[in-house]
């Protein structure tokens, strides 16, 4: 008897999990809503340590954080429909202020970037100080590891995968199975569900969503602007190459937020 009442206990489990498993509703299109944080004071005593004449530097400093907050934040949309993502920056979220500081690269949105993840492919409209480039290439490849940690980001369970791009920087991202694309913010893609969550730490920067609208997408939402210079990855990386050879220590800086 209390083998039966183990097979049939073990068929009840198998059959709810298997109705719970036909019922799972993966999505696939929608809107997210993403919130760019940086942590400007950290980012700029980084800096100083680069430019070095700290005794310059400090005082400048100073006056930044008794009129800015220490975090800077942008919004940005990822519009995704299948294997096609769109993801638009809002400029006009971007905390403004007076103080020369600003101007630093890595508080800007420069990327306006359609994704084609069928034939992984990429176009970005992309604005580096006065110039605007189209990029379009290969999409980035990342050599993701995958691990055990997993966090709620904006209502949906995601996974915790690192990988480390363009040879120094360190990425921690937080993926969703239940979003059926393999997409993300910025130029962040080819994991096994959307990208929720992204982080730079060793930058100081992080991207999270902070709402999904699971609805149909129409094509006029997936596009960005066409207006720019025509460039791929090598053409764009000889142009900044050239143009930030005077630049001194903060040419790599400038380079590497550049070529994100």
């Amino acid at each position: 008897m209390k083998t039966l009442k183990y097979i049939v206990i073990t068929y009840l489990l198998l059959a709810t999990f298997s109705s719970s498993a036909q019922n799972a509703r993966f999505v696939t299109q929608g809107t997210i809503e993403y919130e760019k944080r940086v942590n400007a004071y950290a980012l700029i005593k980084d800096q100083i340590k680069i430019w070095g004449d700290a005794s310059y530097y400090t005082p400048v400093f100073e006056n930044y954080q008794k009129n800015n907050p220490q975090f800077k934040t942008a919004k940005s949309k990822l519009f995704f429909s299948n294997e096609t993502t769109a993801f638009i920056p809002e400029e006009e979220a971007i905390v403004a202020s007076s103080n020369w500081f600003s101007s630093m690269i890595e508080f800007q949105q420069a990327n306006k970037i359609l994704t084609d993840l069928k034939t992984g492919t990429s176009k970005t409209q992309k604005k580096v100080y006065d110039e605007t480039y189209l990029l379009s290439d290969s999409t980035r490849k990342i050599n993701w590891k995958i691990t055990d940690e997993f966090r709620n980001i904006a209502g949906y369970n995601c996974r915790r995968a690192n990988a480390l791009v363009m040879d120094s920087v360190y990425v921690v991202a937080f993926y969703s199975e239940e979003i059926a694309v393999s997409g993300g913010p910025e130029s962040f893609s080819g994991l096994p569900g959307m990208i929720l969550g992204l982080a730079l730490p060793h930058d100081h920067v992080t991207w999270f969503a902070t709402s999904v609208t699971d609805a149909s997408v129409g094509e006029d939402k997936l596009k960005i602007p066409t207006k720019g210079k025509a460039v791929n990855n090598k053409q764009l990386y000889d142009i900044l190459k050239g143009a930030l050879k005077s630049w001194g220590k903060s040419a790599h800086q400038t380079f590497k937020w550049a070529m994100m």
